[in-house]
């Protein structure tokens, strides 16, 4: 049954305010995403000593603990969002929340890499029904204009904070005291989460009755994790290996089956008309090259500073600090810049930054060079966050209450399939370092490596640009489906 949640926070300020009872659900809201976003990094920093710690028998085994909570997540995504639509958005996110926040205690106490995997696993599934209901209830809390605008631009920013914060507070943490915090913090905060979402958020309203598109979910399931699953493991297994050649060939085959399912099927996991919509098709483009240039350049980063430069951990996690702090600045001021510019020609404006900066990464040093760093690190930082909160204001606007769910879930997609421009980006760097390892030094080689990928990934950013000017068009807002109330429960 779908829910259709009443704006009662919004519509008790004025057009272009939340108030206060709207900035608190607003805090519940992106403190839900925040946590997400900490929580994969800063758990990625402390891999090391959880593996000495718990004794993992090998480097493969020990990435599984990344690995086991990112592959529900990305294949559970569409189902969940859907999900919500049906059973209610603010049920589904206290139920998330307070998932993820039992399961946190159980990966910070778990005595054995097993146990620690089901409890990263199990995250997996809990922020998979968190990260599409969040941006549902927020798209449903804040009227579309200034309002929602203002909501996901703080969430933008919050998302990327929390990866910057938790690569510092990863290593930190992990230094003075022990890895086990790096997930006990998270049932503190989690618990503050569940307490606002139970108090802050309205009630589930008016619901449709539609039944769930078991075929449609199993085939989206399957085909997100065995696309998530062949790029998550295709470095170490080889990209040409029968695994990770198994697992994208049958991510393909997976995927065409569920839109041809779709496109028969009465009530569809995800209808084909929502998929053609321009605003939503486009936005999705925008937002993967977004998030997969980001991402992958921020593992580029992480490596010029650590192999070419020497940082420990430590001082990487702090060489992120420029991002972090023009994330949070893009934040606070992309509802104005989309209110004076308007979302494409923002969206336009982010990638161009983003781009500019990644590219102009080719002109970092072999030595350090710290105001070249932040100065570019800074740039890509401030243009992601803009173009993330136009495509998800794009993605998200003109859209039927019913399909909100929906769409909070394919706005998050982008950062999961986004691997695939981490792997194609890493690809790039190994195969210009090898070319370059006969003739020059291997720290050498390795600077030129990374140098021709974030050029690539700069000119990628602007590619995404022409997709925004060229093919974005805003359709007609959709009409409001007919409701009957729920059953009494």
């Amino acid at each position: 049954m779908v829910v259709t949640n009443t704006p009662q926070a919004a519509a008790e300020a004025p057009p272009d305010t939340l108030g206060l009872r709207g900035w608190l659900t607003l805090i519940t809201l992106c403190g839900a995403t925040f946590l997400i976003a900490l929580d994969f990094s800063i758990v990625t920093v402390a891999l090391p000593e959880i593996g000495r710690d718990l004794d993992f028998a090998t480097t493969g085994d020990l990435q599984w603990v990344a690995t086991a909570c990112l592959l529900p997540t990305a294949s559970l995504l569409l189902l969940f969002g859907r999900v919500s639509d049906l059973v209610g958005r603010r049920r589904l996110f206290i139920l998330g929340i307070v998932l993820f926040t039992g399961l946190s205690l159980m990966g910070g106490l778990a005595p054995s890499p097993a146990v620690l995997i089901v409890a990263r696993a199990g995250q997996g599934v809990a922020a998979a029904m968190i990260g599409p209901t969040a941006i549902a209830l927020m798209t449903s809390a804040f009227r579309e204009g200034p309002q929602r605008t203002k909501a996901l631009a703080v969430n933008g920013a919050l998302l990327s904070l929390g990866f910057v914060i938790g690569t510092i507070g990863g290593g930190v943490i992990t230094s003075g005291l022990n890895w086990r915090w790096t997930m006990l913090i998270m049932v503190i905060l989690g618990a503050v989460i569940s307490f606002g979402a139970v108090v802050l958020l309205p009630k589930d309203g008016p619901r449709t009755a539609i039944r769930l598109d078991v075929p449609g979910a199993i085939l989206a399931s399957a085909g997100l994790f065995a696309l998530v699953y062949g790029i998550s493991t295709g470095a170490d297994a080889g990209w040409t290996s029968g695994s990770t050649l198994g697992s994208l060939i049958a991510a393909v085959v997976l995927i065409a089956a569920f839109l041809a399912v779709e496109a028969r099927h009465p009530a569809p996991l995800v209808s084909v008309e929502l998929l053609n919509r321009s605003t939503v098709k486009w936005s999705f483009v925008v937002g993967f090259v977004t998030f997969g240039m980001c991402g992958g350049t921020t593992v580029l980063l992480s490596l010029y500073m650590q192999d070419v430069l020497g940082y420990s951990a430590l001082s990487t996690g702090f060489g992120f600090l420029a991002e972090g702090a023009t994330a949070m600045i893009a934040g606070t001021i992309a509802s104005k810049v989309i209110g004076s510019l308007g979302t494409r020609q923002t969206m336009m404006l982010g990638l161009f930054v983003q781009g500019a900066g990644t590219g102009a990464m080719v002109l970092l040093p072999a030595d350090s060079n710290i105001p070249a760093l932040l100065l570019t690190s800074g740039a890509m930082g401030f243009g992601h966050v803009l173009s993330v909160v136009a495509f998800i204001t794009t993605l998200t606007s003109g859209l039927r209450s019913d399909e909100q769910g929906v769409a909070g879930a394919l706005s998050q997609m982008p950062q999961f399939v986004g691997a695939i421009g981490v792997a194609g980006l890493a690809a790039i760097v190994t195969a210009r370092s090898a070319s370059l390892a006969s003739s020059t030094s291997a720290r050498l080689a390795t600077l030129g490596g990374l140098h021709a990928a974030m050029l690539t990934a700069g000119l990628v950013c602007l590619a995404g640009l022409v997709v925004a000017a060229t093919l974005l068009r805003r359709p007609a807002p959709a009409p409001e489906p007919e409701t009957v109330p729920a059953p009494a429960s």
